[in-house]
């Protein structure tokens, strides 16, 4: 069973228990009820079975899934919301931070935050994370996070193209260990990786990307670094 922990795998458990508790937050039928909680247990056996646990786990498990159904449209499952930065400042160099969690050097992330549309989201992200006030200027693209590997979550990441306009480098005290502007000949391995694709490789042009996607303009009244 060990294969099951493989990326091709593990997404499509995510899935049928995604399809089971969304089942389970609209039906009104016992019936389906009841085959919809049978799947439950299914995933539960297999995420215990993926996860090295006991098999006396599985109830436990089952139960777990079961505690985070809701009804209606809160329950509905659908993939969590996250932003991406992209900083490129006039020196063509990228504002990378080092995870605290992991030690891995990345551009800013964060999950949006109810109140703020995904352009707030990202200025607020950054400047918490960097110190660095920045402005949107594109929207680079809109990833599947489990599609391109970067998480076991179902997550839709919205990354944009930002310019730094002010502040200073501060690391957030707990989230971040480090934060440094980067040359893209500097890169480390896994963001020099991300730069090979097409869309994200442009951010380095001496102009800014050609295309604009729509996307919603920060509010002054939503921009922390403004004080």
């Amino acid at each position: 069973m060990a294969e099951f922990a493989s990326r091709d795998v593990e997404p499509s458990i995510v899935q049928i228990e995604a399809i089971a508790r969304t089942g389970l937050a609209f039906t009104t039928s016992g019936y389906e009820r009841e085959r919809y909680e049978e799947i439950l247990r299914v995933v539960a056996r297999l995420r215990t079975s993926v996860e090295g646990e006991q098999h006396s786990d599985e109830q436990v498990a089952f139960e777990a899934l079961l505690a985070e159904v809701g009804e209606g449209v809160a329950g509905y499952v659908t993939p969590k919301a996250a932003v991406g930065a992209v900083v490129i400042d006039e020196a063509r160099r990228m504002l990378l931070i080092q995870r605290a969690d992991s030690g891995m050097w990345l551009y800013p992330t964060g999950w949006a935050d109810v109140g703020y549309s995904p352009s707030e989201v990202v200025v607020k992200e950054v400047w918490e994370e960097t110190g660095i006030r920045v402005r949107p200027v594109a929207l680079l693209g809109l990833i599947d996070g489990m599609r391109r590997g970067f998480t076991r979550l179902p997550m839709y990441s919205s990354i944009f193209l930002c310019r730094p306009v002010g502040g200073v480098l501060r690391p957030h005290p707990l989230e971040v260990r480090d934060a440094r502007w980067f040359a893209r000949s500097e890169l480390p391995p896994n963001v020099a990786q991300l730069m090979s694709l097409p869309w994200l490789a442009r951010v380095f042009a001496e102009e800014d990307p050609c295309w604009r996607a729509y996307f919603d303009p920060p509010r002054d009244d939503r921009d922390p670094s403004r004080g």
